[in-house]
């Protein structure tokens, strides 16, 4: 008869810990919401210099019977790194003073790569609320997570409920100019030789903008949905062109998908790799496909790299059933099924990595 291993208190007690630190994690984001929702950066940066709690009380003003609750707040803040909090002699009786940090300087409302609006969108309450209903979902017959407690798909959401929509927008702009930026910055070397550029599934066009003012030479196009685009105006190297990805993409030097193939399991995946490919010319004629995606299991990811692209791969999972982020060995399968003889994973983007695709 086997043995049973039974824990000791001690261990027990640190498997408690565990098991609560992981039920309460969900205080940590709702409270750099809140911050974020009060203004506290703001408040912080337009006092051009350390903030005493009192002073970002007064600057709020909130009810004055609740102000204690701003120190609780804070405290959970500069614990999790979004707030500094020097320390302070209290032989003088100093108030603590509050510092922004990288991390909070990105969620400034009016920054210019700000990240606020992307932290409002994982937030927002048809994305946070299908995982309350995660377990009944494994048992139902519907598609999505999304759909079990929405009722209908997020697309359907995204073009039907002008508040998400204008939610699910603002997020992914803020993050196409943080990832634009850090390209023409650091990875310019990407563009190099291309005369025509088609951001599929581009949206309202903040990449391909950003692409086309930084290479006047690159004539670049936006391709989406026609209700996506049909209302865009574009400038004399950008255009946007209505369509459907599945059957047919323009033919141009290079297609960018950023942030789409996670959306789609291997089938749908594949179908649109292949018209990429039939898009694009050779590679000795400069032809290929450039993505911006997770990839899962690159070498020296800290620990937090990796939960949160185990978190994204479990909203993939609530939002479109077979989208997934992938790992190194997963995309070189789908990459080959597709046609494509060679390939460049840069982890560079991140938590996310640029990938270079070669027919």
């Amino acid at each position: 008869m086997a043995s049973i291993h039974v824990e000791s208190a001690s261990e027990l007690l640190e498997a408690q810990a565990h098991v609560w630190n992981y039920s309460f994690n969900y205080i940590n984001c709702m409270s750099v919401k809140c911050a974020i929702q009060l203004g506290i950066p703001e408040i912080i940066h337009k006092h051009g210099q350390p903030i005493t709690l009192s002073q970002i009380v007064s600057a709020l003003g909130v009810n004055p019977n609740k102000a204690h609750g701003i120190h609780r707040l804070m405290r959970v803040l500069v614990h999790t790194g979004f707030f500094s909090q020097p320390k302070v002699s209290k032989i003088d009786h100093q108030e603590d003073k509050y510092f922004l940090t990288p991390s909070s300087r990105l969620l400034l409302k009016d920054a210019p790569f700000t990240a606020a609006p992307f932290v409002f969108l994982l937030l927002d309450p048809l994305v946070i609320n299908p995982f309350q209903s995660l377990s009944a979902w494994f048992k139902n017959d519907d598609s999505t997570l999304f759909e079990t407690t929405n009722g209908k798909k997020i697309w359907d959401c995204v073009a039907n409920e002008p508040k998400f929509k204008k939610t699910f927008y603002n997020g992914m702009v803020s993050d196409s100019q943080l990832v634009a930026r850090a390209l023409i910055e650091d990875h310019k070397e990407v563009f190099k030789g291309l005369k025509s550029l088609v951001d599929v599934g581009g949206g309202t066009g903040t990449m391909a903008e950003t692409i086309a003012k930084a290479f006047p030479k690159i004539h670049c196009t936006v391709f989406d949905l026609p209700h996506v685009v049909d209302n865009l105006q574009g400038t004399k190297n950008l255009a946007f062109h209505g369509g459907d990805m599945f059957k047919a993409i323009p033919s141009v030097d290079a297609v960018l998908l950023k942030w789409i193939l996670h959306d789609w399991g291997d089938e749908e995946s594949l179908k649109i790799l292949k018209r990429c490919r039939e898009a694009i010319p050779s590679k000795e004629m400069g032809g290929k496909v450039i993505i911006i995606d997770l990839v899962m299991g690159m070498e020296d990811q800290s620990e937090g790299a990796i939960e949160t692209q185990l978190c994204f791969d479990m909203t993939m999972m609530c939002l479109f059933n077979t989208g997934k982020e992938r790992s190194v060995e997963e995309w070189k399968k789908l990459f080959l099924e597709a046609g494509f003889t060679h390939s460049k994973i840069s982890p560079i983007l991140g938590l996310r990595s640029l990938i270079e695709l070669y027919p």
